[in-house]
């Protein structure tokens, strides 16, 4: 799940006449209903004609109809032609919801007077590399800094704004070179995630010379790393058009070593001829500079493999896939420091000699404990590790032998979401909460003292009147799931509390505490915000992880529902004044919460979202989901995700709740047929009456690198949605 190639279309075919005419009679009819949608009303445009043409499949024996498999043909004038009636149809419905502009101009105010923030920190020789994120402008942009205690010492390195005014260009990722004079920038452009590496002098923010194409995508992601000297990098790239097959463009990612100045022809192949087709490699440098590490995923499913190029220059295999190894970082004392899962299902941290490169060699150095490893950063004398329980994190100090010296004092039910080692032992480290906008701290382990830095975002919004409550609710087969519901103070559990409560449950990925300007509108409103921790993710460790994927993906479906049930029963809500939202996996998750529990929500927004299993795999990015969510070639996963496959359970005459899908055009992760189909089925099959709808944006993709603009248009579009399907009468803003 990591980052991909603009998304290019085939030539459109010629239709015949009669099919033209047919275009052009539907557009005609469609723009009458939109403009009879904004003079009276929310009254919701016709759905476009959508002709099921019936495809039988066989899996296993198994034979499964599919009606709409003639939306996933992009290049198909046909499929265009519906794809946009659905977009105008969406759009005649939320532009005349009489609420749209005042959500607007209040988001609009609280995304304005957000301050600046910073994110991505690097240090190197006293120079700080930062992204910094400033409203208006669109897209964060590259700076230096003489330190953290500094802002005003800001130097602006690169500045996607100035080089794209749209706002369509985003910076992927970005690496300083070992002495911070150059820095190695990927960047994409309309949300595709298609990254080019350009090379620039940082004094002067000029470019070299050195670019290179196809260094980053959306299915494996991207990396670079330099070497000792600063004379070239190593970098990741996915093959060349002729290098092979069309449809293996996307896959197969290599490493190869550039030296500056020279013609990307001349580049050399380093390693990754024998790796997996969907392996992702992420690159670092040890702080001599004398070694390389490579971080290989295989797939999205969280096996790793690490391999070590030493200054002999041979890369050796130091962890294989079966090893339970999921991080690695070097250390400052000629070590590398792994994150191992083996017979430690919440993580332990081992010690690799670099002068005995082996796993065999490694010791013991911090021990499984309740509270799940998500990484951590060695200095000189100490080693900090970033632990999550349910969602909010926790920082342990040890010294290299791993005796403990207490934990980082940090906000109440917060996150930790990057950690940066400083020269000597202090380090800087970002935290968060529901309540608090992320802010940079210095911790001096000696004094055990945390300040606050000039790296920090200023309220936007005031939290002041709300209150932050954990709760846990218990799922099908008795498990405990973790929620967090934030509420205004002295809220009345009446039932009738308009509640949104949102979800992931995949990739061992955590939900962690957010500060989230969103949710500062919804409770203006009298609303209630509640996020689950479901199985599937990284909360409680990869045992937590293992249980919501693959054959287990259900109990993930089943840890939400319980958790509406709680806020049900508790009191917050009832099914009438419910909705739910998610993305990417999340969206997989609104899908079969669509088909399973129609009856707990009343509204549902899904983004960017999986809803045909049986299909999805047939999409670059999701042949690398294989290793999460298993595959239809095998008999016992296609079982699994036949079960529950949202789009293969929706059933005719069932009254589905409102909802409105979200995609983009240039999604390189998710393919947006899947928003086409689900979307057709629904509006086929449901009996309720609720606007089923599909919001398409051209220039976007999976929501990475998305403009601020484009933000805003979609937190608008789906507040405006939420507050009419509740019945909420939009108070005025204050």
């Amino acid at each position: 799940m990591v980052m991909p190639p603009e998304t290019t279309f085939g030539e459109r075919a010629k239709s015949p006449p009669s099919r033209i005419s047919t275009q052009k009679a539907w557009t005609i009819l469609l723009f009458a209903a939109c403009f009879l949608a904004m003079t009276s009303k929310n009254v919701l445009p016709p759905i476009p004609p959508t002709p099921k043409k019936p495809v039988i499949e066989d899996y296993h024996g198994v034979k499964v109809e599919d009606d709409y498999q003639w939306l996933e043909n992009w290049n198909d004038p046909a499929v265009r032609s519906w794809n946009d009636a659905e977009n105008a149809r969406a759009r005649a419905f939320l532009d005349a919801l009489p609420a749209r502009q005042h959500i607007f101009n209040r988001l609009k105010a609280l995304y304005d007077q957000t301050s600046a923030s910073y994110s991505g920190l690097e240090n190197r020789h006293g120079i700080l590399f930062a992204l910094k994120s400033q409203p208006p402008k669109q897209q964060p942009f590259l700076i230096t800094l003489n330190s953290e205690a500094d802002p005003q010492s800001e130097q602006v390195v690169v500045d996607p704004n100035l080089i794209d005014p749209t706002g369509g260009t985003a910076i992927d990722f970005y690496v300083p070179s070992p002495d911070g004079r150059q820095v190695a920038v990927s960047m994409s452009q309309g949300g595709s995630e298609s990254g080019t590496v350009r090379v620039y002098d940082v004094r002067t923010g000029k470019p070299l010379t050195d670019v290179i194409s196809r260094v980053n995508g959306g299915t494996a992601g991207g990396s670079a790393a330099w070497n000792g000297d600063g004379s070239g990098f190593y970098y990741t790239r996915y093959p060349y058009p002729g290098e092979r097959p069309a449809a293996d463009l996307d896959f197969y990612q290599q490493v190869y070593f550039h030296k500056l100045g020279t013609p990307v022809s001349s580049d050399t192949y380093s390693l990754g001829k024998d790796f997996p087709r969907i392996a992702e490699i992420y690159l670092q440098t040890s702080p001599d500079g004398h070694y390389v590490l490579a971080t290989v995923a295989n797939g999205d499913g969280g096996q790793f493999a690490h391999y070590l190029l030493g200054p002999n220059g041979m890369w050796i295999e130091i962890t294989h896939f079966d090893d339970g190894v999921t991080r690695a970082v070097f250390g400052k004392d000629q070590a590398i420091y792994f994150v191992s899962q083996n017979d430690a299902p919440r993580g332990k941290i081992l010690r690799m000699p670099l002068d005995h490169p082996a796993l065999a060699k490694s010791t013991t150095v911090i021990p499984e404990s309740e509270e799940a490893i998500e990484s951590c950063v060695p200095t000189a004398h100490y080693l900090y590790v970033v632990d999550v329980w349910g969602g909010p994190s926790d920082v342990r100090v040890f010294d290299l032998q791993g005796r403990e010296r207490g934990n980082i004092p940090l906000e109440p039910v917060s996150s930790v979401r990057d950690l940066v080692a400083l020269s000597g032992d202090e380090v800087l480290f970002q935290n968060e909460s529901f309540v608090s906008p992320p802010a940079w701290f210095r911790y001096a382990p000696l004094l055990r003292k945390v300040t606050r830095t000039g790296l920090y975002a200023k309220p936007a919004a005031d939290f002041s009147d709300a209150e932050v409550v954990r709760a846990f609710a218990t799922s099908k087969d008795g498990a405990k799931v973790p929620m967090t519901i934030i509420q205004r103070k002295g809220i009345k559990l009446d039932g009738h509390n308009s509640t949104l409560l949102t979800g992931y449950g995949g990739f061992d990925i955590s939900l962690s505490p957010a500060y989230n300007l969103n949710a500062r509108v919804w409770l203006d409103q009298g609303g209630v915000w509640a996020v689950a921790n479901l199985r599937g993710g990284g909360e409680y460790g990869e045992d937590w992880h293992k249980a919501g994927a693959l054959t287990h993906k259900q109990n993930v479906f089943d840890d939400f529902a319980a958790c509406a049930e709680y806020l049900i029963q508790a009191g917050y809500t009832n099914p009438l004044q419910f909705a739910i939202m998610g993305g990417s996996n999340g969206g997989l998750l609104m899908g079969a919460e669509v088909a399973q529990h129609p009856e707990l929500f009343h509204a549902v927004v899904s983004f960017v979202g999986i809803y045909d299993m049986l299909r999805h795999e047939l999409s670059p990015n999701a042949v690398f989901n294989v290793t999460e969510y298993g595959s239809v070639k095998d008999p016992a996963e296609f079982k699994a995700l036949y079960a529950y496959s949202p789009y293969h359970h929706v059933v005719d005459g069932a009254a589905y709740p409102a909802v409105l899908m979200m995609t983009g055009a240039n999604d390189p992760r998710v393919n947006p047929m899947q928003s086409r189909k689900m979307t057709a089925r629904l509006q086929a099959a449901s009996s309720s009456g609720l606007p089923v709808l599909l919001r398409t944006s051209s220039n976007a993709g999976h929501g990475v690198g998305s403009s601020m603009n484009q933000r805003l248009e979609q937190a608008t579009d789906m507040f405006a949605f939420l507050f009419k399907e509740l019945g909420v009468q939009v108070r005025p803003f204050s």
